[in-house]
């Protein structure tokens, strides 16, 4: 397993392997690596023949305030995890390697990045695009694959890649659950054990939600209603937003009357906690 730290290192790398013809898959993460970040991988290596992950943990998607240097970090143990997977090439940049002093152009994908996540985070999609679009232009993947967890994020992704004309296949991988359900996150890392407990009532809502559709119910507003009775009646949490929206456009939806995504965030204690799932009518 090649691991790079410079940018010219990683292009070089994969420039060779292109003129080789070489199909490459790009796995970009934020380290500290858990199955969700493992099965990436596996679903990688289904749509290429070298997978490339990268490790660089992205200050401009941290808005002020909130966890950058907190963000949980292990590169020993990332890189003993990733070559068990037999990886292929890992790119860790420094910050002033993706950064360098001067730094000036970031990319935007409009409406998209306002709304849900992006309100109560109102550069951090700004902070996402940017920096996928470098690792894109270094890494010259032919797929890459993003965490279904953050659905709005692989939908801002998308959008991106087809706005600008980008030759790369943007793939969603299925989201990864304990065995109570709790979406796999580095985040989890911040849940004491109480509120560990509590974290899995953003599972039960979803649930909640979607067992209501099949008998019947298909109003959003009732149904998102039932859903914040129910996680409000925990004691750590607290509800940033919950709501029902078209798979493919993100717009809000008023009745699950054909595939609807829903889409969740909530805070439950120091960590936010995203989640989401399709139901249909």
């Amino acid at each position: 397993m090649r691991v790079f730290r410079t940018i010219k290192e990683q292009q070089n790398y994969s420039l060779n392997e292109k003129c080789q013809n070489t199909r490459i898959a790009l796995v970009p993460t934020m380290g500290f690596l858990h199955e969700g970040h493992l099965s990436l991988i596996d679903k990688a290596k289904e749509h290429a023949d070298k997978v490339i992950a990268s490790i660089f943990v992205n200050p401009t998607q941290f808005g002020e305030g909130e966890d950058y240097e907190d963000y949980p970090r292990d590169e020993k143990k990332d890189l003993k995890l990733l070559k068990e997977k037999n990886v292929d090439c890992v790119f860790i940049p420094e910050l002033n390697e993706m950064y360098p002093e001067g730094f000036k152009t970031f990319c935007e994908v409009g409406k998209l990045s306002k709304e849900y996540c992006g309100r109560s985070r109102p550069t951090h999609f700004r902070g996402v695009v940017t920096v996928v679009l470098k690792l894109f232009n270094i890494v010259q993947p032919d797929v890459a694959v993003f965490g279904g967890k953050d659905y709005q994020q692989y939908i801002i992704i998308k959008t991106m890649a087809k706005d600008l004309n980008l030759p790369i296949e943007i793939i969603p991988s299925p989201i990864i659950r304990e065995k109570d359900g709790l979406a796999v996150s580095s985040r989890n890392f911040y849940l004491k054990r109480e509120e560990r407990k509590e974290a899995t009532i953003i599972y039960e809502s979803l649930i909640m939600a979607r067992e209501m559709v099949e008998k019947g119910k298909k109003e959003a507003g009732l149904l998102k209603k039932k859903m914040i009775d129910l996680i409000k009646a925990k004691k750590h949490t607290r509800i940033d937003y919950i709501e029902f929206v078209n798979p493919q456009t993100l717009e809000k939806v008023e009745k699950v009357e054909r595939p609807t995504k829903v889409l969740i965030a909530v805070w439950i204690g120091k960590a936010r906690l995203i989640d989401n799932m399709e139901i249909r009518s």
